[in-house]
């Protein structure tokens, strides 16, 4: 199973996503479906709509979607690698606000990493994989 924390304080549950170089930290709390991302709302933060959908599928797929107040803090990254963390730390908290939606969670994708980084470029190439240009003459 996933770890989460539990916020002995506050109550709030919070996941950590992660996608690319983007990393981010979410509150997931009772209330009334408010999502806030380094604290502007999520249209302003987020103004294309496949970033906003990102966001909001593990919430929607749960049933969660105006149940929960969420406070993300996103650093690193663009704004997709961003929506796509949120989407992975919103699900991991969603698991410790509700324990059964794990496995409805696990089977869409919400839990898994998606790996994948830029490959480092490599000394004597012009990129990660990209030689230099032959010349005859």
């Amino acid at each position: 199973m996933v770890a989460t924390k539990k916020d002995k304080i506050s109550g709030d549950n919070l996941g950590t996503g992660r996608r690319k170089t983007a990393i981010a930290r979410v509150r997931v709390r009772a209330g009334s479906g408010k999502i806030i991302i380094n604290g502007q709302e999520l249209n302003d933060y987020f103004p294309v709509v496949s970033q906003q959908q990102a966001v909001l599928d593990a919430l929607e797929v749960t049933a969660h979607r105006e149940k929960v107040d969420v406070l993300v803090t996103c650093t690193g990254g663009g704004k997709n690698g961003q929506a796509s963390a949120c989407k992975m730390g919103i699900a991991r908290a969603l698991i410790g606000f509700d324990g059964e939606n794990f496995n409805t969670l696990r089977d869409g994708g919400f839990l898994t990493r998606d790996s994948r980084m830029k490959e480092r470029k490599k000394y004597g190439l012009r990129g990660a994989r990209r030689g230099v240009q032959f010349s005859k003459r």
